[in-house]
């Protein structure tokens, strides 16, 4: 009997309309963790940002629009270029973070499940298409892949809905300068079950630490001690202690997933890394390459989106994806037969890589 390989046969994305340059943070008042205020002149605060990050700009979701919403807005994007007819889905699976988050509140609420809203919306009455949410940090998506992956070559599944969504800018503190990072999205990957065949996942690897890494992302009150709602929570980081984590560690992941694959690293065409930091991912392909003797690096095999659209956690990757495979980013391309990875760190501490022939 031939091997059943999980492969690719659509993707979706959507990108909100609302771009917020970061002209627009230069009136916030911006405190240290300590709640001590910062003195220094906003626009030296933004310029030196810009120049770690990378980022110019971002998206965020209009005030009435919630995760469950774009993550459909997304899932059918995927099922139009797919030609899947929903009710043929046997998985669903929505990686997110908070859940959805209600215009004028700073509550998550993902009861019942994101996934169970989306299915709900794309009116499935199949009960046997099983729809549940995947909160694991920014590498949700890569792990959705992995998980449906194990579905389909166990036999249980034939057709799975990826979905990654989050809506970053209703839990961000405004008086945090962390806030000017996260953005808005969501991305959506179709994979089918397909029998003798090159193409498709080849390998993977996940590690999670937690030992001493479990809080370097986590909820937690606003950096401005006075603030009006002080039992209001938000995204908080140690942005020193996640950049060297993933120098460290995510080229090692990359590196076991490359070698359980049998794919020469000379092979691989494109490195989608998530969209966190353009600084610590341009070191981190780097490093992943230096294992192997490379000193040499190829930029463009790294596509890089977060200028323009900032981190959107589990949106990053599917929605690059997307825009490859769509001829919407620039002259970035992916072909048939290339080895492509899909890679990931965040909360938690959780990295994931995906070796992937297209």
């Amino acid at each position: 009997m031939s091997k059943i390989r999980s492969v690719i046969i659509g993707t979706g994305s959507y990108v909100p309309e609302n771009v917020i340059k970061n002209e627009a943070f230069l009136n916030h008042s911006f405190y240290e963790k300590n709640g001590t205020k910062i003195e220094k002149d906003n626009r030296e605060i933004i310029e030196k940002f810009q120049s770690i990050t990378e980022i110019e700009e971002r998206r965020y979701t209009s005030p009435n629009q919630s995760t469950s919403d774009i993550a459909y807005l997304a899932a059918m994007d995927a099922l139009n270029s797919s030609g899947v007819i929903a009710e043929e889905l046997d998985y669903i699976i929505v990686a997110h973070n908070f859940g959805d988050i209600h215009e004028g509140k700073n509550r998550v609420d993902f009861l019942p499940a994101i996934a169970s809203r989306v299915k709900h919306k794309l009116q499935i009455q199949n009960p046997d298409c099983i729809a549940y949410d995947l909160p694991f940090g920014c590498p949700g998506w890569v792990q959705g892949i992995i998980q449906a992956d194990y579905f389909i070559r166990s036999g249980d599944a034939k057709k799975v809905l990826v979905i990654g969504a989050d809506t970053l800018s209703k839990i961000t503190d405004p008086h945090d300068r962390d806030s000017m990072i996260f953005a808005d999205g969501a991305g959506a990957t179709i994979l089918s079950a397909e029998e003798g065949t090159e193409r498709g996942i080849l390998s993977h690897k996940t590690q999670s630490h937690t030992f001493e890494e479990a809080y370097y992302l986590k909820m937690g009150p606003s950096d401005k001690t006075e603030n009006e709602h002080p039992e209001d929570l938000y995204i908080k980081m140690e942005g020193r202690k996640v950049y060297e984590y993933a120098l460290k560690n995510v080229p090692l992941v990359m590196k076991s997933a490359l070698d359980k694959s049998n794919v020469d690293v000379k092979d691989i065409k494109k490195v989608l890394v998530h969209q966190a930091n353009g600084k610590m991912d341009e070191a981190i392909l780097k490093r992943f390459l230096r294992q192997y003797q490379i000193k040499d690096v190829d930029h463009s095999v790294m596509p890089m989106t977060i200028a323009k659209f900032g981190n959107t956690s589990v949106a990053s990757i599917p929605t690059m994806l997307d825009f490859i495979l769509k001829k919407k980013l620039g002259s970035h391309t992916i072909n048939e037969g290339d080895a492509v990875l899909f890679t990931s760190v965040g909360a938690g501490m959780n990295i994931n890589t995906i070796v992937y022939r297209f």
